[in-house]
Order: C-alpha cells, then sequence, then structure tokens
C-alpha cells in the first residue's frame, strides 16, 4: 500500500486507528501486531480481526503519541489506542521522542 499525508488507516487486528504524518513514495508494508492495516472504508470492523493472531508481541500503540522508523522517513499518529506493535517493512515503529527545550542560562 502506498501511504500519503493524511491518510487514515486502521488495524484489522486491534482497535488501533493512525493517520499518516510523513512517507516515502512507493508501496510500503505496514502492519499493527503483525497484520496489514487497512484502510477504515476496507475490510471487517474495528477491533475484529481478519485473520493472523498477530506476532505474539502485546506491546500497546498508545494514543496521541508519534511513531516513526529508525530513518525518520515515516511518521504515524495514533488516534485511537489498541495493541500492536507497529511496523514498516519489518522494522518496528518506536514512539518519537520530545525534542529537547534549548537551556535559558
Amino acid at each position: 500500500m502506498e501511504l500519503k499525508p493524511g491518510q487514515r488507516l486502521r488495524s484489522a487486528a486491534s482497535d488501533v486507528e493512525l493517520v499518516v504524518i510523513r512517507a516515502t513514495p512507493g508501496d510500503t508494508d505496514l502492519t499493527c501486531g503483525g497484520v496489514a492495516v487497512i484502510e477504515p472504508s476496507a475490510g471487517s470492523g474495528p477491533g475484529e480481526p481478519s485473520g493472523g493472531a498477530g506476532t505474539g508481541d502485546d506491546r500497546s500503540v498508545l494514543l496521541g503519541k508519534r511513531y516513526v522508523d529508525g530513518t525518520d522517513t515515516f511518521e504515524l499518529l495514533c488516534t485511537k489506542a489498541g495493541t500492536g506493535p507497529l511496523a514498516i517493512d519489518g522494522r518496528p515503529l518506536e514512539v518519537k521522542s520530545a525534542k529537547p527545550l534549548p537551556s535559558s542560562d
């Protein structure tokens, strides 16, 4: 699936809903819990697994957090929490850390 900024996605295996903030052109394989994510209008209803039990890793995807890959080429915003983990092309996504504030000295 080609990801585009502003695109809404949801997990087919849990309640997770996402918005794409940043993506590079081309086909990518975005998964949540080992199952490919889908567009909100496609497939089964929210939280209804469409097959596969996932990877067994129950790390939660947290509401309001941004998730990035190691190279900062993909960024996703979680709009509904659930179980994960998130991965793009087999690379796990991590919570984006806050930028440090400048010193006031």
